[in-house]
């Protein structure tokens, strides 16, 4: 089948021009984000403890493949929304006292329905002054499409993405 005319074959000569691959670049950045809410994530001396937010059971499991070791909080508990929301704030106030971040990382999936999720969840814990980190959820939604749209899509990465994360982590801050 023949080329079409001035096309050629662009991907392989923008990959041997323009450096690593489009898809490398995006997994890096991905993997960079990752690593600094693992590091807010983790329990311990000297580390935040922050906890992060995710909408159901898949996608704590995800987070637990990508190396996150900390608490994760789920949407899906059978409490209606207000119920959550008083028991965030409740629990992890308003401030992380470790890092003087947001207490709470936000992270529902980037489709429509977790795009109001977020939002919704976000405008009600602001409103009693309980910012939240969603520096993570900016990332992904960014440079993980079209590979995942969802927190659990990014579990079949976890693979590629977890050498990358490791070597974030080992950097120090």
């Amino acid at each position: 089948m023949p080329e079409k005319e001035g096309l050629g074959d662009w991907v392989a000569d923008r990959a041997r021009r323009g450096g690593p691959p489009d898809r490398e670049i995006r997994f890096r950045a991905a993997a960079k984000a990752i690593a600094a809410s693992i590091r807010r994530n983790r329990s311990g001396e000297d580390n935040p403890d922050c906890p992060i937010l995710v909408e159901g059971l898949r996608d704590e499991k995800a987070l637990r493949a990508l190396g996150f070791t900390g608490v994760v909080e789920r949407v899906n508990r059978g409490w209606d929304r207000s119920r959550l929301v008083a028991y965030l704030h409740e629990t992890y106030g308003t401030r992380n006292i470790v890092d003087k971040r947001p207490a709470l990382i936000l992270l529902m999936d980037w489709d429509r329905t977790g795009g109001r999720l977020q939002k919704a969840l976000r405008d009600q814990l602001m409103a009693m002054d309980m910012p939240v980190d969603e520096d993570l959820r900016t990332v992904l939604l960014r440079v993980m499409k079209p590979e995942a749209r969802t927190i659990e899509a990014l579990a079949p990465h976890s693979r590629h993405l977890n050498p990358l994360i490791e070597e974030f982590l080992d950097d120090p801050l």
